[in-house]
Parts: structure tokens; C-alpha cells; sequence
């Protein structure tokens, strides 16, 4: 018998169903992370997110890389004395 569990999504607070018992009808599955996707999110989160927490932390991530990159660009160009 597959198991399904109602959560609250610990980043929203919004309802979802959790099918880890069939993992590949899960909502999570509808959004694809990488493994420093899913590292990221995990450092911040120890619980399942709804999809569309999912679909954010991973913009979120992207855009913390993109800001880190950007430091560091500008580190070189403008050193501090």
C-alpha cells in the first residue's frame, strides 16, 4: 500500500500531499533540482517543501550564485587598499 501524508509546507505554511510512497507521483517531482539545488534547499530546510517553495529556493539559489559571482568580479576590479 503506498503511503501519502498531509504536510504543511514548513517555508509557506500552505497544504500538500506527500506521496512518498509513490515518489514518482509526488508533487515535489514536478521540479527538477540538482544535487546543489537540493544541498542548498537542505541547509535551510530539514522537511519536504510544496512544489512551488521548490521551484523559488532554486531561483533563490541561482541568485545567491549569481550575487557571489558578482563579488567576486568586483573584488578584482576594485581591490580594497
Amino acid at each position: 500500500m503506498c503511503k501519502h501524508e498531509e504536510k504543511s509546507c514548513p517555508r509557506c505554511g500552505g497544504g500538500f500531499e506527500c506521496k512518498v510512497g509513490s515518489i514518482a507521483l509526488c508533487q515535489c517531482m514536478t521540479v527538477t533540482l540538482s544535487q546543489e539545488e537540493r544541498d542548498y534547499i537542505g541547509t535551510k530546510y530539514a522537511d519536504c517543501l510544496c512544489a512551488a517553495c521548490l521551484k523559488e529556493m532554486k531561483s533563490a539559489f541561482h541568485q545567491e550564485q549569481h550575487r557571489e559571482k558578482l563579488y567576486n568580479i568586483s573584488t578584482l576590479l576594485f581591490p580594497k587598499k
